[in-house]
């Protein structure tokens, strides 16, 4: 189970650290992948633009290579039975514990005019989309670790305080590191809502593609053979390794090491890589969403499904609490 916020616009990061994964997954485990809009509406209240949001995210997943027939793709807010299971967990989460998780005080400097309690919470409507589920695998980045550990944390309090239901769920990938895509100033890694020209986004055109590129920081190159790469130089290199063919990069990187390389060729070649990488996932998930009624048909099918597991578990969560009265 994994959930994706529709703010901002997908990335080459979301697509090489997750997405890419999922895809992977729908062969080989029942898969719940959802689009969270409910948590959206605790940093964007404005939902003028949700909708499309929404949409847009839905037919990057696809484009991407999500199969609605394979998974639940579905929105958040049509299976009622989050807001149900978020209602119990909110009773045995503690003011300090939630006050103390790095997310909240993130999103409390971010946004200080707006500290709601969905915010204060918001690990806690985390947990109830991943053990609504009874999901055992989560795939999760380093960042959220801490809350994948608290859902762990109320899983086993509902389950100490009321019977076993719910099993501990655990971060997942294949069994190597999760990709970091770096951004273009080598500041960091790619991300919605950091420099925007340092990320390549999904929906860039290939012109937009191409000036982000040749933006990217450089220097002078190298003066003697076997110079230690800068690291904004790395970075460079390291998308290569996510869109070039290895005869590219070995021909860039022996030009380094012998002092001949030049920075602009490289950055052509990297960005019209970038090009032929991202137009058809571009193009493909741009025909899904001017397509109005099979998004309607994903979101229904994705509603079903996750809500047919959603009401199962809630049968079981309102007989361990006691809640079955007739």
């Amino acid at each position: 189970m994994s959930g994706i916020r529709p703010t901002g616009f997908l990335h080459l990061g979301n697509y090489f650290g997750a997405l890419r994964n999922y895809v992977k997954m729908q062969e080989e485990y029942p898969c719940f992948f959802m689009v969270a809009d409910l948590h959206s509406l605790t940093t964007h209240p404005d939902t003028k633009e949700l909708k499309l949001n929404v949409q847009r995210v839905l037919s990057e997943n696809i484009a991407c290579g999500l199969d609605p027939d394979k998974v639940a793709l579905y929105c958040q807010s049509h299976v009622r039975e989050t807001s149900e299971l978020y209602l119990y967990l909110n009773m045995m989460a503690y003011k300090g514990e939630l006050e103390k998780t790095t997310t909240f005080k993130d999103k409390v400097r971010q946004h200080p005019d707006n500290v709601n309690a969905g915010l204060l919470t918001y690990p806690v409507l985390q947990a109830a989309d991943i053990i609504l589920h009874r999901a055992s695998l989560v795939p999760v980045g380093k960042d959220q670790e801490q809350h994948l550990e608290m859902a762990r944390n109320f899983a086993n309090r509902f389950n100490h305080r009321y019977g076993d239901v719910f099993p501990e769920p655990q971060a997942f990938n294949y069994g190597s590191e999760l990709v970091k895509v770096p951004s273009l100033d080598g500041t960091g890694k790619m991300s919605k809502s950091e420099n925007q020209y340092a990320t390549i986004y999904l929906s860039d055109t290939d012109e937009m593609i191409r000036k982000k590129v040749m933006k990217a920081k450089t220097d002078a190159g190298p003066t003697e053979p076997g110079t230690p790469m800068p690291d904004y130089i790395e970075n460079i290199f390291m998308l290569m390794k996510l869109v070039s063919e290895a005869d590219v990069i070995s021909k860039f990187q022996e030009d380094y090491d012998q002092c001949r390389i030049r920075y602009g060729d490289l950055k052509k070649q990297l960005a019209e890589d970038m090009v032929r990488f991202i137009t058809p996932v571009r193009e493909k998930a741009d025909a899904i969403r001017n397509d109005e009624k099979y998004l309607k048909d994903v979101m229904e099918l994705g509603a079903e499904k996750a809500g047919k597991s959603a009401r199962a578990t809630m049968e079981l969560v309102r007989q361990a609490i006691g809640l079955n009265y007739f």
